[in-house]
């Protein structure tokens, strides 16, 4: 059984406030766990903090994780150094993520993880940081299988297929719909087919798109579109706008449940602390 918890669900910053408490207010953070086998985290933002190893299951050993990184904008990176497992000797995380313009994926964590951003230089973090480039790759960790295929945004992107224990999820975090709302990309399409949950970003409403079309993202019926015809079985929309409070977001997907999702796609939208288990193929608890 896959186990699947949302640390951190908002896009672009950080807007914890009085109304989006149910929802939450922290940026991308996803955990994958399986029993017996190190977690694989899904984007490094404000949320990860929130991630307690020990709490988790995880005892006392040394903490071990792969992270799966999509882009570098600060919402998805920026949790790490704050972190308390990377500054912890014998830590050891594998973080895989698209290669930047300017160097490698390393390269653009250092200039981030520096002063003036940040007190501590990057090369004295205490734990054992490892950097993968990927841009379309298949990768093996641990016991899943993870597929990586590049996602239209601003800057280089990635999405990610993990199928680990019977079950598959899907990661497109950022999402450039194209203007007409209508074309999706191949590597997108190849991600999501058939997925047992697909988490997609849904920032906007069509009304929003007009007048942000080329701002990197998508609207919410563009991402049941994407699980629809890559036959994912349940949509879990994420990248929340940081603007959307929790009655607003509870209205969205309750009007894409009843005019826009096909019979075998149920939408949802992803929460700061809930916990998804996928049970078996097809199955989500």
């Amino acid at each position: 059984m896959m186990r699947v918890t949302f640390k951190g669900v908002r896009g672009s910053f950080p807007c914890p406030s009085a109304t989006n408490r149910r929802y939450g207010g922290n940026t991308a953070s996803v955990v994958l766990q399986v029993d017996g086998q190190p977690p694989i985290l899904l984007d490094l933002g404000t949320g990860l903090p929130q991630f307690d190893p020990s709490v988790a299951g995880m005892g006392a050993e040394p903490f071990r994780a792969s992270a799966l990184v999509s882009h570098l904008h600060l919402d998805h990176v920026v949790g790490l150094p704050f972190f308390p497992p990377v500054h912890q000797p014998g830590t050891r995380i594998d973080i895989y993520g698209p290669r930047q313009e300017s160097g490698s994926l390393r390269d653009g964590f250092a200039a981030l993880v520096a002063p003036p951003y940040f007190p501590v230089p990057f090369d004295q973090i205490a734990g054992d940081l490892r950097f993968h480039d990927v841009h379309r790759d298949e990768l093996t960790i641990g016991e899943a299988h993870v597929l990586v295929r590049p996602v239209p945004h601003v800057g280089p992107t990635v999405g990610y297929r993990v199928d680990w224990a019977g079950s598959t999820v899907a990661y497109v975090s950022d999402h450039q719909a194209p203007a007409d709302l209508e074309h999706i990309d191949e590597g997108v399409l190849e991600l999501c087919d058939g997925v047992d949950l697909l988490i997609h970003e849904g920032q906007y409403t069509r009304e929003e798109f007009a007048t942000k079309c080329d701002w990197g993202h998508c609207t919410i019926d563009y991402a049941v579109r994407v699980a629809n015809e890559a036959g994912a079985r349940r949509l879990c929309l994420f990248h929340h706008d940081p603007w959307r409070s929790d009655d607003a977001l509870d209205a969205l997907v309750l009007d894409a449940n009843r005019t826009l999702a096909a019979a075998t796609t149920e939408v949802m939208a992803a929460a700061e602390g809930v916990t998804l288990e996928l049970t078996a193929p097809g199955r989500v608890a």
